[in-house]
């Protein structure tokens, strides 16, 4: 287009200056000198313009005329003011931050996340890059902070609670009466064995000769050693002790009600025993102390994420758990908007602040790239953008020349 403007320019000169020369034979008639006073006209003006436009990018005819090729002598100013323009007027920090707060981000990409989420390509990216993220999770990189927040809270554990729900949950449960019927059962195996009345007798006759009294106690147990032997003895102690087994096994037995009251008692108190609370949490914190659960929780972590992976690439996860979560989350952020105002002002923020920190590179960018380009170039580049409204000036020049060249011969002839 530049090239037609100029073209075009050069015609409308020569066109001056072919009628200029064409009417110089010529005198007398009005007609003639009209003619004549315009051509002469029209060749000074696009003559004129030629030069004023020649004279911006280079010396008109080589010649090194004064205030001439104004671009490449000035072109330091000019990239200067050019940049000072862009980051002050054009796209100063004001003017882009406001035009930012005019763009609601949530409005425009809602909708497109609505829309894009429910295809196969998301579907397929999404499940892609979760596999990915697991695959990659560095398990022996998270075993020392597992592990030490893992006896951290072991050791933060207080006993005291702990022993008092354990115990209320037995008596909810009448835990006390099962362990009293599993004691009795295994006394019970344990009186019934064979030999087990030569070991109550031998035991029992070896505690009665340990057994130091006077006078007539002395004679009486004297007298009981020799009526029995530790067969006898045992036998006996073996059935009393089979006897009372037997009664305490009976709900309504006294002494089975007396025995539980106190195991009930033991219970309902165990928060108020400090020695046994003490015992508890020292060999609670040694054992803690003691452990070493990095082959555990590296075995339950290779579980776990072999169980997501699972998940994940099941064709239900997609549709059945993680889309319904997502619109939900869609669903109720667009109707808080509360929620949506502080998002829009986040990304706003976030926006300004990148402005902030970058504004100056805008300009500096533009510095550089006009500073690659060398004089021919530059000027090249500015006649293909704006050739063609100026040399449009030469066009205009030449035929308003012409007209004013007219009117003053006109002028003349009258005067």
């Amino acid at each position: 287009m530049a090239k037609n403007s100029k073209h075009i320019a050069g015609v409308s000169l020569a066109i001056m200056g072919t009628g200029f020369v064409a009417t110089l034979p010529f005198q007398g008639p009005l007609i003639v000198d009209l003619l004549q006073g315009g051509f002469e006209a029209g060749v000074v003006g696009g003559l004129a313009d030629w030069f004023a436009v020649t004279a911006l990018f280079r010396h008109p005819l080589g010649l090194p005329i004064p205030h001439t090729a104004l671009l490449p002598k000035n072109r330091k100013r000019v990239t200067t003011a050019l940049v000072s323009t862009i980051e002050n007027d054009w796209l100063s920090k004001e003017s882009i931050q406001d035009k930012l707060k005019q763009i609601r981000f949530t409005e425009k990409v809602l909708p497109i996340i609505e829309k894009e989420l429910h295809s196969e390509a998301i579907k397929k990216g999404i499940v892609q890059l979760l596999t990915h993220l697991i695959k990659h999770i560095q398990i022996e990189r998270l075993l020392p902070f597992l592990e030490k927040q893992l006896k951290e809270y072991l050791s933060s554990i207080e006993v005291r609670p702990f022993l008092e729900s354990v115990a209320n949950q037995a008596l909810d449960r009448r835990y006390e009466e099962k362990a009293l019927d599993v004691l009795l059962l295994k006394v019970e195996e344990w009186l019934i064995q064979e030999n087990r009345s030569n070991q109550l007798g031998s035991f029992a006759l070896r505690t009665i000769n340990k057994i130091e009294v006077d006078g007539i106690l002395q004679f009486a147990l004297k007298s009981f050693q020799s009526m029995v032997n530790e067969e006898k003895l045992g036998s006996i102690l073996q059935n009393l002790l089979l006897n009372n087994i037997t009664s305490l096994r009976h709900e309504n037995d006294s002494n089975r009600q007396t025995i539980l009251l106190q195991i009930r008692s033991m219970l309902g108190n165990i928060g108020d025993n400090e020695p046994l609370v003490d015992e508890v949490q020292n060999l609670l914190d040694s054992l803690v102390s003691g452990w070493e659960p990095s082959d555990g929780i590296t075995e339950v972590l290779q579980k776990v994420r072999g169980q997501a992976l699972a998940f994940i690439q099941d064709n239900k996860f997609m549709d059945v758990y993680l889309l319904p979560f997502v619109t939900k989350l869609l669903n109720d952020l667009k109707a808080n908007t509360e929620r949506i105002t502080k998002i829009e002002n986040w990304i706003h923020k976030q926006f300004f602040i990148l402005i902030e920190d970058n504004h100056s590179k805008m300009g500096k960018l533009v510095e550089e790239n006009l500073d690659k380009l060398d004089d021919e170039t530059l000027i090249e580049m500015i006649e293909n953008s704006v050739g063609k409204d100026l040399q449009w000036i030469r066009v205009n020049g030449a035929v308003c020349g012409f007209i004013i060249g007219i009117l003053l011969t006109g002028c003349k002839a009258l005067i």
